[in-house]
Formats: C-alpha cells, structure tokens, sequence
C-alpha cells in the first residue's frame, strides 16, 4: 500500500467515526447511582411489576412509591426514581431524572396517550417503550440525550432491576 493510500484510509476511519459519533445518543447524562429492585419472585413481580405493553410503575424510595412496596436496606432507586415499563420485548427500566435537567427533583411522568415520557420543566418527551429511552421531541434531540437505562435480569418468576 502506498503512503498516499494510507494517508486516505487513516482520513476515512477518522471521518467515519466522527459521522458516527455525532448521531450518537448520550443515555449518561444522568449521574449514575445505585440501583436495586427486587422483584425477583413470581409474587412479587405480580404484586408491584408490569404486565401489558406500555404498563408501568414508579420506584422512588424517598417518595414511597409504590405504595406499600416494602423497601429494604437493598433496595436503591437511582437518582430520580426508576420508571419500570412493559415494552415490546420485555420489561424496560429507567431512571426518570430528566436527561436534560439532570437533576433529582425534576422527573418524568408518562403521557398515557403514547406512552411517551415528558419533562415538566424542559418540554422534552422520550421513548421508553421501544425506543431504548431516545428523545423523540424537545431540547433533548438537540442535546442527543436520552434516559439513563438499566437492567431487568429475570429471576424466579420475576426480575431484579439493576445497574
């Protein structure tokens, strides 16, 4: 290979990951702290999980949300509370700090119309329940951030919910 092929090939690599990293979503934006939920057993789950697509409930421990849910010295619910949601392919798990705001007290709720969830403050709406938690309207197009995502691991007839 010549020198002058190299030097293209290096400039195509650099070009081509540059174009890749600027449709990238920042899904990180979100100070990341701990979360566990236990939802592990078949009794459980059917209790305080989801069920049906675009089913969900909220975690927030400082909150006491659910109601009656029995929080432990285990169980942790991220920096604004997670948002747990029946997706297409199974359960999807957020934490409801909005991307953009990035701050405690300022949540999502869920527009029960399409399931979207929007800010209060900023305006923008992200897709929680196919789209990985992207933003669809809003600021946070333009600032390319979206919900911080976490793990449902299945268990026993349930799911534990972790980072």
């Amino acid at each position: 290979m010549s020198t002058k092929q190299v030097f293209f090939t290096i400039v195509a690599l650099i070009a081509l990951t540059f174009t890749n990293s600027c449709d990238q979503i920042d899904n990180k934006s979100v100070p990341n702290f701990t979360v566990r939920i236990n939802l592990g057993d078949y009794a459980r789950w059917t209790t305080y999980g989801v069920n049906g697509v675009g089913d969900y409930r909220i975690f927030n421990r400082e909150k006491g949300l659910p109601k009656n849910f029995p929080y432990d010295m285990n169980t942790w619910t991220g920096f604004g509370g997670v948002l747990l949601m029946m997706g297409i392919d199974g359960p999807m798990a957020y934490d409801l700090s909005c991307p953009v705001e990035a701050t405690q007290n300022i949540t999502l709720s869920i527009d029960a119309d399409n399931f979207e969830a929007v800010c209060p403050s900023c305006g923008s709406r992200y897709n929680p329940l196919t789209g990985a938690g992207g933003p669809v309207k809003g600021v946070a197009i333009n600032n390319k951030v979206g919900m911080r995502q976490y793990r449902a691991n299945p268990s026993n007839g349930g799911y534990i919910i972790t980072n």
